[in-house]
């Protein structure tokens, strides 16, 4: 037997049982209680879970507009169709009514009755084994979402999208906390996590990150229930037939966070997803920033508060988040906007995700962030499904992701629309070529080279020529200071073609040989940036661990179908900083921005006699990884904003 309570809440409503029967019918029953006599019960609906050794019901919830949404003993979620008047039907002569000595047997064959007359209705929709084989333990709607929590450790957001369960995100609260019972939503948009701890009972706080109640009751406890006020928390469990109970105090908090920090450790990299504008509030750009706690967080940061204030956290990486990429411009959706971020790091691994972002003037940051997770690639699963592996060489577990960039798709009639690709610089030595479906939510490995032969830092892919005859081209960067040119337009081609036709395995193809190289600097390029230049040439501009920069001129031609780089001109500045160029940016043709491990911003003039030093800023963000910049419009002027991040974040903005 299991409770879902009605959707209204209104006192005298009747109130949701169902009841798990065998061969897996499930009966849907209201409870409706009478003034002065006992409830009276009446039977809805009859369904039937679908075929698996465990097939039961353990949990239950209403959803308005939509169905009956149930969770089962085998961890699938399951949505069965509502009929419209299940609520407003009058009481029928198939009622029954319970007296103080149980179940009246004369009205036990109109309940049969009723019973037959009901189809047997299958569910609308199912995620089979959602949550594993551990069970579903509790199923609930806050905000217009859909939660589950399992005994498998983790939590899972959906919605309902045309009468189909739809699945957002995954979310694992807290390492070892195993056994998720139930979710809650407490004013001040906490999100409260209860469950079982080894032994132990906790109410684990997803704002806070720590244990706020911690009960050593034995764990496991099948029937229990909590409560909690300002006065006083108390805990009741069933243990071994009796009745238990803990009750406490609330005690008072002796620490006050003055500062609350973004990230526990280094933050890798940084990237402006946009600037959002709620009714009534002033803009507020949004930031998604990735970290060494193998986190990436989105938060928004306004110009007039100087404070960063959390939106959402993305923790499905395993290690750290060494790169994000934003697939193109950011595409209007209702009041906000939607993009799709790529974020990667150690483990050889990389996330996708769909943002929606909106104006929200009742949050906290005045923006409210939808996440939705669209795919994931790892490259020891890759490994495990690949044929005839025994003949090759096994992949290092510990290949890092060191960069990313969005491939622009050289003509968009021969892909279809839902079709990204992604370039991966690779701590083996490798430069990776991936393709997204977002429709199918499938990320794969497309095409790779092992050209440098040693850690891959950088990667930028840009387009050239005009429209119809584009070409394709990828830049990477590595330890030995050598960058090289590729054209990709043609694997690219042949590699989506196999993506949108093939439905098994799809080995990756060759990327070829390099059209350019060019040693630009003596040790590692840390930065790197492409941008297209007057009279359809590129500038191509690095900076180097030894504190240099270079800036180099390419055209681009294309003969008998076969691409060419040509360099034509190129400038070096030797010791442009004292430490580590990490972040560099060709703002215009003439105008190029470097950022340094020595705490120095500085804008440089791009002539004939190569850089020229314009201005110099010094910020305070120690151990610089990256920065990312974008053009604003103050007091009618045009500026530059750039944002830094390292041991902590700061955004500076400079004038030309």
């Amino acid at each position: 037997l299991s409770w879902a309570a009605h959707p209204t809440g209104l006192p005298g409503a009747a109130a949701t049982l169902l009841a798990s029967g065998p061969s897996g019918e499930l009966l849907w029953l209201h409870v409706r209680p009478c003034a002065g006599r006992v409830p009276s019960l009446r039977l809805v609906g009859r369904f039937v879970l679908p075929p698996c050794k465990q097939r039961w019901l353990t949990c239950a919830a209403l959803l308005p507009r939509h169905g009956l949404l149930c969770g089962d003993r085998r961890g699938s979620l399951l949505l069965f169709p509502c009929r419209p008047n299940a609520d407003t039907e009058s009481p029928s002569p198939a009622t029954a009514s319970l007296d103080g000595a149980g179940c009246s047997s004369e009205l036990e064959p109109s309940f049969l009755e009723q019973k037959e007359t009901l189809p047997l209705e299958e569910p609308l929709s199912v995620l089979f084994g959602l949550h594993g084989k551990t069970g579903v333990t509790s199923v609930t709607c806050h905000g217009g979402y859909i939660y589950s929590t399992g005994r498998d450790g983790c939590y899972w957001q959906l919605r309902v999208r045309a009468g189909q369960l739809e699945v957002l995100r995954k979310r694992r609260p807290c390492k070892g906390l195993q056994w998720l019972e139930e979710l809650r939503f407490p004013p001040g948009g906490d999100l409260l996590v209860l469950g079982f701890h080894g032994d132990s009972f906790v109410v684990w706080s997803s704002r806070d990150g720590e244990n706020l109640h911690h009960v050593p009751c034995g764990g496991g406890h099948r029937s229990w229930s909590y409560s909690s006020d300002p006065s006083a928390e108390a805990f009741a469990y069933i243990k071994q037939g009796d009745v238990m109970l803990y009750r406490s105090a609330p005690q008072p908090c002796e620490q006050h966070a003055l500062l609350p920090s973004l990230h526990g450790r280094h933050i890798d990299c940084v990237r402006r997803l946009g600037a959002v504008q709620a009714p009534g509030c002033p803009a507020v750009n949004v930031f998604i920033t990735g970290s060494e706690d193998t986190t990436a967080r989105v938060f928004a940061l306004s110009e007039r508060s100087r404070g960063a204030v959390p939106i959402t956290i993305l923790d499905d990486h395993i290690s750290s988040v060494r790169a994000l990429a934003l697939a193109g411009p950011a595409q209007p959706c209702g009041d906000g906007f939607s993009t799709l971020l790529f974020s990667a790091g150690g483990r050889a691994q990389i996330e996708c995700y769909r943002l929606l972002l909106a104006g929200d003037p009742a949050s906290e940051s005045t923006v409210a962030c939808e996440v939705v997770h669209v795919a994931s690639h790892r490259m020891d699963e890759y490994w495990d499904r690949m044929k005839n592996r025994h003949k090759l060489v096994k992949m290092n577990p510990e290949t890092r992701y060191m960069a990313l960039s969005v491939v622009p798709v050289p003509d968009a009639e021969q892909l279809p629309p839902p079709c990204r690709l992604l370039a991966a610089a690779c701590s083996d030595g490798s430069v990776r070529v991936f393709g997204l479906l977002e429709a199918a939510r499938k990320l794969v490995l497309l095409a790779e080279s092992f050209h440098h032969e040693r850690c891959v830092l950088k990667v930028e892919v840009f387009l050239h020529g005009e429209d119809g005859d584009r070409s394709c081209f990828l830049c990477s960067a590595a330890t030995d200071g050598i960058i090289a040119f590729w054209d990709v337009t043609a694997p690219l081609a042949e590699a989506t073609a196999a993506l949108c036709s093939t439905e098994g395995a799809l080995q990756p193809r060759a990327l070829g040989t390099p059209l350019l190289t060019v040693t630009a600097h003596s040790c590692g390029v840390n930065s790197l940036h492409v941008r297209p230049a007057p009279h359809g040439r590129v500038l191509v501009t690095s900076g180097s661990d030894d504190g240099s920069i270079h800036v180099c001129l390419l055209e681009a031609v294309r003969a008998g179908g076969e691409a060419a780089l040509h360099l034509l001109e190129r400038h070096a500045w030797p010791c442009a900083h004292a430490a580590h160029v990490t972040g560099i940016r060709a703002l215009r043709p003439d105008l190029v921005l470097s950022a340094s491990v020595d705490q120095r911003l500085t804008l440089w003039r791009l002539g004939p006699r190569g850089l020229e030093p314009l201005s110099t800023t010094f910020f305070h963000v120690p151990d610089l990884a990256e920065m990312d910049c974008w053009e604003a419009e103050a007091g009618g002027e045009l500026h530059y904003c750039c944002v830094l991040c390292g041991q902590g974040l700061e955004m500076v903005r400079c004038s030309a």
